[in-house]
């Protein structure tokens, strides 16, 4: 069974950092392709950022140069390493895959605020 269980989310300044982790378990984190979405409040729930098992890294433009995706295979844990954080980052961040079928973990809410 696929479990995904998010973490790492907080309150922070604009201009801070964060860095999210997606702990993953009945997927190998290394071989599949996996995603950071995320929803705002009274929003649709948005892609954020994707790593593909071959290591390609694809972002939304509107984080593009400011959040890193990675993954820790050996640990099966993915991240988003989020910097330069603005107001309009503030949303519930959840990581996601497809095997088989669409699984989410339970998000874990960012607030961007000063």
């Amino acid at each position: 069974q696929v479990q995904l269980v998010e973490s790492g989310g907080g309150s922070v300044q604009p201009g801070g950092s964060l860095r999210l982790s997606c702990t993953a378990a009945g997927i190998i984190v290394s071989i599949t392709t996996m995603a950071w979405y995320r929803q705002a409040p009274g929003d649709q729930r948005e892609w954020v950022a994707t790593i593909t098992g071959d290591g390609s890294t694809n972002y939304a433009d509107s984080v593009k140069g400011r959040f890193t995706i990675s993954r820790h295979n050996l640990r099966n844990i993915l991240y988003l390493q989020m910097d330069s954080l603005k107001s309009e980052d503030t949303a519930v961040y959840y990581c996601s895959t497809n095997y088989g079928r669409n699984y989410w973990g339970k998000g874990t809410p960012v607030t961007v605020s000063s």
